[in-house]
């Protein structure tokens, strides 16, 4: 079940950006940064394979995605300066962002400050979540957008670079096709673990805070 929700999970994102383009790139990203959990560790590496390809350019595929970045953390920015941490926290549910997520978010953030933005960027799953204590802290708009900039473009180009990378050892190496079916087991595991330890913990989190 779990293996085939990722499956169908990433064939969605193959075919929003086979069809869509860089237009599509730059949608799921903004939707990712927004607060809805798309990985980018699965929309980057795919546009990569896709420059090897020749259908698409990496810096552009960097730069579409960091845009899109920007459009989505400017929403979760906006709610969490318009609506502080009570909105965030009442509606963050909807898209598995608990209070412990937040409380750890807004945390590191009173503690490192502007910086946070940058590393958030390139971390798994903070990076959807990042902008909201920013955005309740009241950040500067200009250091956030150009932080984000930042940490986005790299940790989008290495992604897509990545993918491009992998794509043509499959082309030109078979040994890759042994690899990928000697461990793929392993991968859809270890993939499967993730999600269901992320969305178990939430879920526990919420029965005890609704049990007290």
């Amino acid at each position: 079940m779990i293996e085939k929700s990722i499956a169908l999970l990433g064939e969605w994102v193959k075919s929003v950006i086979s069809a869509g383009g860089y237009k599509g790139i730059l949608v799921l990203l903004a939707l990712n940064s927004s607060g809805i959990p798309i990985p980018s560790e699965v929309i980057l590496p795919f546009s990569g394979y896709l420059v090897h390809l020749g259908r698409f350019n990496l810096i552009l595929v960097a730069v579409a995605g960091t845009i899109g970045c920007n459009i989505g953390s400017a929403v979760a920015y906006w709610i969490g300066a318009k609506g502080g941490r009570p909105l965030v926290e009442r509606y963050g549910k909807w898209v598995l962002m608990s209070h412990h997520d937040l409380d750890r978010m807004s945390g590191f953030f009173d503690r490192y400050g502007s910086i946070t933005i940058l590393i958030g960027r390139m971390l798994p799953i903070v990076q959807t979540y990042v902008a909201f204590p920013a955005g309740i802290a009241r950040m500067s708009r200009l250091r956030f957008h150009i932080y984000t900039t930042v940490g986005s473009l790299i940790w989008y180009f290495c992604l897509a670079w990545a993918g491009m990378k992998l794509g043509a050892a499959w082309d030109t190496d078979p040994r890759m096709h042994e690899w990928f079916h000697r461990f793929h087991l392993i991968v859809v595991v270890a993939l499967a673990a993730g999600v269901v330890w992320f969305v178990w913990s939430h879920v526990i989190r919420a029965r005890r805070r609704n049990a007290a």
